[in-house]
């Protein structure tokens, strides 16, 4: 009998399918060879077609997360607090019932808008009102004089805005003004930035481990493992808070410490409740949602920055609901007002807490009831320190501990010891005196009255030549003295070269022309507009330049390592680059409108520090793997934005940070975005210089370590598939020691616990599923495969379970129960 013709893969199919009685008298032998090549040609075309795709997808995942994250925290950021405006400030009067009404009449009627004015009954409840935070300030009117109270604790920006809006209506009702501050700032705290500090520095602690441990060590975000360690971590955390605010900084007074401790806790806490739900829900992107809700809708909501009745009416809604606002308040109440109105900012953290872990158990739980049996999660990031994947998890753990820890202690230590406690120190002011000599005797007098270490004084007779260095950046003031031809006591300054600066000068010394009673006469040679009103645009536009030049960097190392050679990273970086600075410059420009016009400028420089940015972040990305992060962020942010004269002078802040601005990417980001924006790009080539010198200076040292070293191209995820098998066995026996009570406990236990006569097919099986398991790397690495091969058992089919699901399947629980 002759040999019957193969197949066609159509007849094959529909004898599969129709005819499966059949299978067993079809020879197997008698296939040709042929055939299975062809099939495993097609396989191997199909696995090459997904591997392009996939280079592909994790290419543009290089553009596109940075483009989420930097767009959402600059729009976020730029378009709430370039120009913040009152908008119904909450003020209050008391006085006699007629006096009350005029007056409340007469603030109506001068800011009809920016106040929501209010009669209460006597004084005490004024001031009760002001104390507890329910109004901005309070007028209490007897006779013709007027007393307005206001709380420095509450917000210096909030005291000198509803100060800037009262009293000139109060003056016009020609009353005698007195102002009182109720509670005022302490003298280690003068600008009330120490709770929005440690605010930050929590809400970071609580979201940060997040961003690592679900594509690095997912076993931990099981919830009887993750919610101990969240209690533990909340207290490490809070006494670093502690440490580092109260005896180093002396922030904090002692009689506090058990409030900030328990505020501290109680938030890192709450943080990782909704941080651990929100990943349940989001897996490995919820990190960007996490900082979405956290802190591009709580720091404008956390009525800290800004006062929250110069924000959008919306996020007077999220201020009661947020946690970073309840964190604000909390230790705002505990810092400046004795612990007054804590106790509802406390139960919405609690609240928070509850709620995120009672969702996520309920999550778990429904998860569990429609999937019992889900594939393990992946492992995106093998290693922090981009090496091969440690086989010690307590190396693993380490440094998960060390990235968030080293972030928030970086965060304390740079940002709030630099910008705690911004005061005047060796600021430039040239005295402009009708001789030599008169200059000389002022500066004698001024350094008496105000000492030697606040201003650096330089006397001149050329009045010309003050206002041309006042202008050019190089003395933040002048001060013009009276002489026969201009008795006019006058001051020279800039408030687009830094506003803090300009702020300060201004306050001085009017205090000093109060003091010879004469009128101080401002001469603002440049002055800030509208949509700027502030000076903080420069800031957050530099923020989108340095945070798009490491995200490039970090994110293409992981997501796609086949990019990391300067022959692809290169190329990349100069296409990413432009991208970036044009987002950025849309977002500062037509999307905001906190800059007006300069956009090929803005681009053009842009694209440049983003780029050599790139390049500096890839050194330590080389050397340290995503723990980059930690010296780069470091160095650019917590240790650049005191030092860019940018939110506050450089000449108000540690004379460390003040040498450094000289020299840092930041710093020359800001300057030469300032000096785009408002002063026709004067100083733009030498702080592109500084830029420039970075970028040139890291690709040097890349190509010198790659030399060295060659970068890898794919993750090593080393011992994993063991890792995820020992966790599967684990949890199988876990499952089996339940079930031992039930009717089936003897097919049960064939099946899932271990025995030798399974030796041979858990050996395959591991080998199965760590192709199955192991998250695919790009490029030369794409060479993975589903496992879906079925293995022949040479054993009795009377041990398998009735159940059609495979022994492993029954005995994996979901990864997050």
């Amino acid at each position: 009998m002759g040999t019957p013709p193969p197949l066609t893969r159509r007849e094959a199919s529909g004898h599969d399918s129709h005819d499966t009685s059949q299978d067993d008298d079809y020879d197997q032998d008698q296939v040709p060879e042929s055939t299975d090549e062809q099939h495993t040609a097609e396989a191997e075309a199909a696995a090459a077609k997904r591997a392009k795709a996939e280079l592909i997808g994790r290419t543009a995942a290089i553009f596109i997360m940075p483009l989420i994250l930097v767009g959402m925290m600059i729009t976020g950021y730029l378009g709430t607090m370039h120009s913040p405006s009152a908008n119904d400030m909450p003020v209050v009067v008391a006085g006699s019932d007629s006096k009350a009404a005029d007056m409340k009449f007469a603030l109506d009627g001068s800011e009809p808008d920016a106040l929501d004015v209010d009669t209460v009954d006597d004084a005490h409840t004024a001031r009760e009102m002001v104390y507890d935070r329910e109004a901005s300030a309070a007028v209490v009117i007897t006779g013709d004089k007027a007393t307005l109270y206001t709380a420095g604790g509450a917000g210096v920006q909030q005291q000198t805005t509803v100060t800037s809006l009262v009293m000139p209506a109060l003056q016009e009702e020609g009353l005698d003004v007195d102002t009182e501050d109720i509670a005022s700032l302490p003298d280690d705290d003068p600008s009330g930035l120490g709770a929005m500090f440690l605010m930050t520095a929590i809400v970071m602690a609580g979201y940060l481990p997040f961003s690592v441990l679900r594509s690095n060590s997912p076993e931990l975000l099981k919830f009887t493992r993750i919610v101990p360690i969240l209690g533990a971590w909340a207290a490490v955390i809070a006494g670093l808070v502690w440490t580092v605010a109260c005896p180093i900084l002396d922030i904090v007074d002692i009689k506090d410490t058990v409030a900030v401790l328990g505020v501290a806790w109680l938030g890192v806490f709450a943080i990782s409740c909704v941080q651990l739900l929100i990943t349940r829900i989001a897996g490995a992107l919820g990190v960007i949602v996490g900082i979405f809700f956290l802190m591009v809708l709580g720091m404008p909501s956390s009525n800290l920055s800004y006062p929250v009745y110069t924000m959008p009416a919306f996020y007077r809604f999220t201020h009661e609901i947020l946690p970073m606002p309840a964190i604000g308040e909390a230790l705002r109440s505990v810092l400046y007002f004795d612990g007054a109105g804590v106790t509802e900012h406390l139960l919405v953290l609690a609240i928070g807490a509850v709620v995120g872990l009672l969702l996520t158990k309920a999550y778990d739980f429904i998860s569990h009831r429609r999937n019992p049996d889900p594939k393990p999660l992946d492992v995106n990031i093998p290693s922090l320190h981009g090496g091969r994947r440690p086989d010690s998890k307590v190396w693993r753990y380490i440094s998960l501990i060390v990235f968030p820890l080293a972030m928030v202690t970086m965060m304390l230590t740079f940002m709030l010891g630099a910008m705690g406690s911004p005061t005047p120190k060796d600021m430039p002011v040239t005295v402009v005196g009708s001789s030599t000599e008169q200059a000389k005797d002022t500066i004698a007098d001024l350094e008496k009255s105000l000492g030697k270490d606040m201003f650096d004084f330089t006397a001149t007779t050329d009045k010309e030549e003050a206002r041309a260095q006042v202008e050019d950046r190089d003395e933040v003031a002048a001060l013009v003295l009276p002489s026969q031809k201009n008795a006019d006591f006058g001051l020279t300054a800039n408030e687009a070269g830094n506003k803090s600066a300009y702020q300060v000068v201004n306050r001085i010394f009017d205090e000093v022309a109060s003091q010879q009673d004469v009128e101080l006469n401002v001469d603002n040679v440049n002055v800030l507009p509208d949509r700027d009103t502030n000076g903080v645009v420069v800031m957050y536009v530099a923020m989108g330049w340095v945070l798009s030049g490491f995200m490039v960097v970090i994110v293409g190392a992981n997501a796609n390592p086949w990019s990391r050679p300067l022959k692809r990273m290169i190329p990349l970086t100069a296409v990413y680059a432009p991208f970036m600075s044009l987002v950025v410059a849309l977002i500062a420009g037509p999307i905001t409108g906190a800059v007006d016009g300069h956009f090929a400028a803005l681009w053009g420089a842009g694209t440049i520090a983003i780029f050599c940015i790139a390049m500096f972040a890839m050194v330590f990305e080389r050397l340290i793997g995503m723990l980059a992060i930690i010296p780069v962020i470091g160095t650019l942010m917590f240790a650049g934005m005191p030092a860019s004269n940018g939110a506050i002078s450089e000449y108000m802040i540690p004379s460390f940070f003040t040498t450094l601005h000289d020299f840092l990417p930041m710093a020359a980001a800001v300057e030469t975005i300032r000096s785009i924006i408002y002063f026709d790009s004067d100083v733009v080539t030498e702080h592109m210089q500084v830029l420039g010198l970075w970028g040139l200076v890291s690709l040097a040292l890349v190509f010198l370590i790659d030399s060295i070293k060659p970068p890898r191209t794919e993750h090593d995820f080393g011992n994993l598939h063991l890792e995820q098998e020992r966790e599967r066995n684990k949890q199988a026996r876990k499952q089996a020691k339940a079930l031992e009570g039930s009717s089936s406990t003897a097919t049960v236990r064939s099946t899932i616990v271990d025995d030798d006569r399974f030796e041979p097919a858990r050996q395959a099986e591991s080998t199965d599923q760590r192709a199955y398991t192991a998250a695919p790397t790009a490029g030369d690495g794409l060479k993975h495969r589903s496992a879906e091969v079925g293995i022949e058992h040479s054993y009795d089919d009377s041990h398998y379970p009735t159940d059609p699901k495979s022994a492993d399947q029954q005995g994996r629980i979901p990864s997050t129960v």
